[in-house]
């Protein structure tokens, strides 16, 4: 199953008055993560919107475990982990690039729109190809 990572340095902007990093940034890492993974799977989000495809969080959900600060080097591994008609489920784990102490964890879903907003089937050749990084199903 493929995953993406990520690493980079935590800017100064990224970070509150106390050091640490704000936690809205925590959801772009994410995005910057699903993009990578979108982009190695073969598909950017530029050629999906050509397409008129366009996938929207619908749902984000994360669990914050310890802090980073300024200039700390981040890791965000990012996996594919569900496939519906109208939509995708991923998630990320954020760590310390250096021990790899866990940061937080996320998931995201996404549901499939057109241009003017309104859901639709993801197309058959975006499942073709987020099939072969679909995590297995336990039953």
């Amino acid at each position: 199953m493929p995953e993406s990572t990520i690493e980079f340095r935590v800017r100064y902007a990224e970070t509150d008055q106390m050091g640490v990093v704000y936690h809205t940034n925590y959801l772009i890492w994410c995005e910057m993560g699903r993009t990578e993974l979108m982009r190695q799977l073969g598909a950017t989000y530029a050629e999906l919107e050509r397409q008129g495809v366009y996938l929207v969080v619908s749902r984000a959900q994360i669990r914050f475990r310890n802090s980073a600060g300024y200039d700390d080097p981040v890791r965000v591994r990012t996996r594919l982990t569900r496939m519906r008609s109208r939509g995708v489920t991923f998630h990320y784990l954020v760590e310390r690039a250096e021990g790899q102490r866990v940061l937080a964890e996320a998931e995201t879903d996404l549901v499939c729109v057109d241009s003017s907003g309104s859901p639709r089937k993801l197309p058959g050749s975006i499942e073709e190809l987020l099939d072969g990084a679909l995590e297995p199903q336990i039953a």
